[in-house]
């Protein structure tokens, strides 16, 4: 087949740039011919270390409807078997919802801010835009869609009605990462901590939909907490105090998981956090939130704690609390690795292509 592969931007440390690559690599292997198109070039130095030779096809666009438009109108041109969009676009034959509904992440984003805020984002080109081509999508635009969650799947049924046969939902999935053995004590030493110290750490940037705010209240109402913050984000306005560990954005988040004792993401909006996933593979219990897609994979209680709200503090300092033991870390820690190698990027990238492989059956 010939197939088009759509993602706006490029970051080389991005998780859906990093699926995309992995994908189309194996897509390359089983000898079909690939087709890119982004807003901008995508380097050489990301797609040399997949071996993977690709047509990249520039869309100088800004804003999300100018590229929808632009794709609309050069598709056609390039003959190709199959459209796979990892971006919201008018239309395509099978559309990866990793960014979830944005209808749902605005409604859930109005009850955590100010008012002013909600009017300004209603009065937003960008927001309108978004919706405007999110329904398309969602009520005929997408011929099949691949959702992370079950959670999103339900979302885009309650927004736009769309039947659920359309849709197949494929968890995040992650490549195998082997921890060095002292990785612990060494980072810690880095880091100046102490060796019996109780560590949370949170991971990611989008700091204000991923609920950081929430993690430092929490941590600032106990004692003997360290949380250590890794991600790219302005503290200020957090009021943070020495136990509140900034360090930007980090490489060898692995190696800082190692350090940690708790993963803490009280998120107000996630499809499915990859940071969880890792944090499970690290062998970490994880408190999150049930606006968390990742939170359907996991027992609460055990495999770390569900909380109905991010913004419900009190709630946050028991979880953090029930896991200060370390033999009750201990106790589940082989459960927690297990869980996390059922969700391999090897069985993502199987699961996507049956769908791909269905869809150009049907055609």
């Amino acid at each position: 087949m010939k197939l088009g592969l759509v993602r706006r931007g490029y970051s080389p440390t991005g998780g859906a740039e990093a699926y995309l690559l992995r994908l189309a690599a194996e897509l390359a292997r089983r000898g079909h011919e690939l087709v890119l198109f982004s807003d901008v070039a995508w380097p050489d130095s990301a797609l040399a270390p997949h071996q993977l030779s690709l047509t990249r096809v520039v869309i100088e666009a800004r804003g999300p409807r100018l590229f929808a438009d632009g794709l609309e109108s050069i598709r056609a041109g390039h003959a190709l078997d199959l459209l796979f969009s990892l971006e919201r676009v008018w239309s395509c034959d099978l559309y990866r919802a990793g960014d979830g509904v944005h209808a749902a992440w605005l409604g859930r984003r109005a009850r955590f801010g100010p008012v002013w805020q909600t009017w300004l984002r209603q009065l937003s080109p960008k927001h309108r835009q978004l919706l405007e081509i999110e329904r398309a999508l969602f009520t005929g635009g997408a011929r099949r869609i691949i959702t992370n969650s079950a959670m999103i799947q339900h979302e885009i049924t309650d927004h736009y009605g769309t039947p659920a046969e359309r849709m197949t939902v494929v968890h995040n999935g992650l490549p195998h990462q082997s921890i060095t053995p002292g990785a612990r004590a060494e980072v810690r030493a880095e880091l100046g901590l102490a060796d019996g110290e109780y560590v949370a750490i949170f991971v990611g940037s989008g700091w204000e939909r991923k609920g950081l705010r929430f993690a430092v209240k929490a941590v600032q109402r106990m004692s003997g907490v360290t949380l250590l913050v890794a991600g790219k984000g302005n503290p200020r306005g957090l009021d943070a105090e020495k136990r509140i560990r900034f360090l930007g954005p980090r490489s060898d988040v692995p190696r800082l998981l190692a350090a940690a004792d708790v993963f803490v993401l009280p998120t107000i909006y996630e499809p499915f956090s990859n940071a969880c996933l890792e944090a499970l593979a690290a062998g970490l219990p994880v408190i999150t939130t049930a606006a968390n897609g990742f939170a359907e994979i996991m027992a609460a209680g055990t495999d770390g704690e569900i909380l109905g709200e991010p913004s419900d503090i009190p709630a946050l300092v028991t979880a953090l609390e029930r896991w200060r033991d370390p033999a009750r870390r201990t106790a589940v820690r082989h459960r927690l690795l297990a869980l996390a190698a059922r969700f391999s990027i090897e069985e993502n990238v199987e699961r996507t292509l049956a769908v791909i492989e269905e869809l150009q059956e049907q055609k």
